[in-house]
């Protein structure tokens, strides 16, 4: 009987789950958006990923978590950070990569990754909703244009204004009042593309540009998202397959390691490297986004 592994990450805004049977080969692979910090949203990937793969749970043998909700999984094994799960996905997905921008609903990261594959550093923003997909939310709605389609019509602009509120509910009162003035929708929302690559590329000065860059996560499907992240860093950024759910792949191949009870040498330098994230997410997750305050990117350094 064939046994299987997978991943779950429960982010913010999104769950993600993969499942790999006993090679490591990717069975299925399931997204669900149904609010903030969904159970639903969870219950939703994990019935479709288990539909995808045509097996029941008693078949999957171990299971890690991660993101922002990874303790709230009683079916986890084991959980393990989104910075590691993450680094561990991309590089499955692109071997070769140096640095990985992960853009998610409620915060934005930005990971280095040393030449064995592993986090050497990384820089973080997640007390203010600037700069991640919460924020292309909340303007969408005060565009009135559907997420999926802002970062096109985004690219039809012939010019761009500034979005200099750090505060998503600060900057939806500039765009309104852009709008009150007769901007188009096209000119703000890549003014809106401009802001979050601008805050981007911050993050990405902190832990040190080195391509190739791989940029993983739900945003990495805005087109406008990617363009203007490209023209900021002057560079062009990879966007693998599956990027959205790379880091529940990521997550899976730490319980394909469990499976095999292999690979223990790297999993311990992951383990080091994770005990310091732990106590640092811990520090930064504590409170709730102030959307008043300015950004306070937090920075590791293995």
């Amino acid at each position: 009987m064939t046994s299987y592994v997978m991943g779950i990450d429960f982010g913010s805004t999104t769950a993600k789950v993969v499942i790999l049977d006993a090679d490591g080969n990717v069975v299925a692979s399931s997204v669900s958006h149904k609010g903030a910090v969904s159970d639903d949203g969870v219950k939703a990937a994990l019935k479709d990923a288990l539909t995808q793969a045509a097996i029941d749970l008693t078949s999957v043998k171990k299971v890690v978590s991660t993101g922002y909700g990874r303790r709230m999984l009683d079916i986890a094994d084991r959980t393990i950070t989104e910075i590691t799960c993450h680094a561990r996905g991309a590089i499955a997905l692109v071997p070769e990569a140096r640095v990985v921008i992960d853009i998610g609903g409620q915060d934005s990261k930005v990971i280095a990754i040393d030449t064995n594959g592993l986090v050497s550093r990384f820089a973080m923003n997640d007390r203010c909703a600037a700069g991640t997909g919460k924020f292309l939310e909340v303007l969408a709605r005060a565009v009135n244009v559907e997420l999926d389609h802002m970062g096109a019509l985004a690219l039809e602009a012939t010019e761009s204004v500034e979005i200099t509120s750090m505060c998503a509910t600060f900057a939806e009162t500039e765009v309104i009042s852009l709008l009150a003035e007769g901007r188009s929708k096209s000119v703000i929302l890549a003014g809106v593309h401009r802001s979050i690559a601008n805050r981007t590329v911050g993050l990405v000065g902190r832990v040190g540009k080195r391509d190739p860059i791989v940029m993983t996560g739900g945003v990495a499907q805005n087109i406008a998202a990617v363009h203007y992240l490209e023209k900021a860093l002057q560079t062009t950024l990879i966007i693998p397959a599956g990027a959205q759910t790379a880091g529940a792949l990521g997550a899976a191949l730490f319980a394909l390691d469990d499976l095999r009870n292999d690979g223990a040498s790297k999993r311990k330098e992951d383990q080091a490297v994770e005990s310091k994230l732990e106590m640092l997410l811990a520090d930064t997750q504590r409170c709730a986004p102030a959307c008043g305050a300015k950004p306070a990117p937090v920075v590791f350094k293995a």
